[in-house]
């Protein structure tokens, strides 16, 4: 499968001379199998980057939705096979006790925040999705809750035989005395377990996340001892900071190279790709 990065910034798009290389998009990621089909992991501002490159050819499309935070659904309104109906849009997103997918996603797109609604597109389905597998073309797909405020999912993503995991917002040490902790409790063990590529929150310098606990994000050395600790081969960075320049997002990736690591460590930059 291949896997490229659209949106890669966390909590709000911040567009500028300090965020050139890393991108100032939220979050978005493309999956694509051997066999084309794509799937979108969430639907940032990073949206409106991915439309180019389907073609007229695309005649289905799906949208794994990890959680329903602006940053990861702000650009859904802009994704125009939603209102083609010549194309089948399938979105996923985390079952709630309160409300079904589609009336959540509904507060947003509805006036006034959006102009268009939601009930008006014709060949959208929606899939309130909780822990469990299930299949889409040749990909198997698994999901499960993580720690993050709100009901979120985690991906861990298969195809023959390679396994790529997504975990965007994702705080894995709330709750831990020491980290890593044991992996029977650790949030999203088992989806980032022996995965070849996994794409993981990274928000936070040390110094910020001791004021942060339960924001629900990670530090970039909290991001390589639990990919460590699940085997993991590749560890991409993600979910950057707003506040956080091209700049100090080297500055904290070479302090973590400069460590005795067991895995490839690469900094998540928006258009960069990855064979899995």
């Amino acid at each position: 499968m291949r896997v490229t990065l659209w949106g890669t910034r966390g909590s709000v798009a911040r567009a500028g001379m300090q965020t050139v290389r890393y991108g100032g998009d939220t979050s978005v990621v493309e999956v694509e199998a051997t066999d084309g089909t794509r799937l979108i992991l969430d639907g940032g501002s990073g949206m409106m980057r991915v439309t180019p490159g389907l073609g007229s050819f695309c005649e289905r499309i799906d949208v794994l939705l990890t959680h329903l935070h602006m940053d990861h659904i702000q650009g859904l309104g802009f994704f125009y096979p939603l209102r083609d109906p010549d194309i089948q849009t399938h979105i996923y997103g985390p079952v709630s006790t309160t409300m079904g997918l589609r009336d959540r996603l509904s507060k947003y797109l509805s006036p006034p925040l959006f102009p268009v609604r939601l009930r008006d597109l014709e060949a959208v389905q929606f899939h309130d999705v909780g822990p469990g597998s299930f299949e889409i073309g040749p990909f198997t797909i698994s999901a499960d809750l993580i720690c993050h405020p709100g009901p979120t999912l985690g991906y861990r993503i298969e195809e023959n035989g390679n396994a790529m995991a997504y975990l965007p917002d994702h705080e894995p040490a709330l709750g831990h005395r020491e980290f890593p902790a044991d992996a029977k409790w650790t949030s999203g063990f088992d989806l980032m377990k022996d995965v070849d590529l996994l794409i993981h929150d990274a928000q936070y310098t040390e110094e910020e996340y001791s004021g942060r606990v339960g924001w629900g994000h990670s530090t970039l050395k909290q991001a390589v001892a639990v990919a460590s600790q699940a085997g993991v081969k590749t560890l991409v960075t993600f979910h950057h900071d707003p506040e956080h320049s091209d700049e100090m997002l080297d500055e904290q990736l070479q302090k973590a190279l400069a460590e005795d690591l067991s895995l490839e460590l690469v900094p998540g930059r928006a258009g960069s790709a990855f064979e899995v």
